[in-house]
């Protein structure tokens, strides 16, 4: 299983990472950052291949994967 890392204030909410996620394991959360986005979160962590393609997408480098 992989584990993602999502770091809350580089976040921008751009969606890149959302959209280009193969098994569909992001979305925006409930979790605003101090520059009032909603932060990407898992949705589906159990179903990461950890592709790493969130993080090489994030144009913030706000993503790590760890397998």
């Amino acid at each position: 299983m992989a584990k993602v890392e999502i770091t809350v204030e580089y976040c921008k909410a751009c969606e890149l990472c959302i959209n280009v996620c193969p098994k569909g394991c992001l979305q925006i959360g409930e979790t605003t950052n101090a520059a009032g986005y909603d932060v990407v979160e898992m949705k589906h962590d159990a179903e990461c291949v950890a592709c790493k393609m969130c993080a090489v997408m994030c144009p913030e480098a706000a993503i790590e994967v760890y397998k």
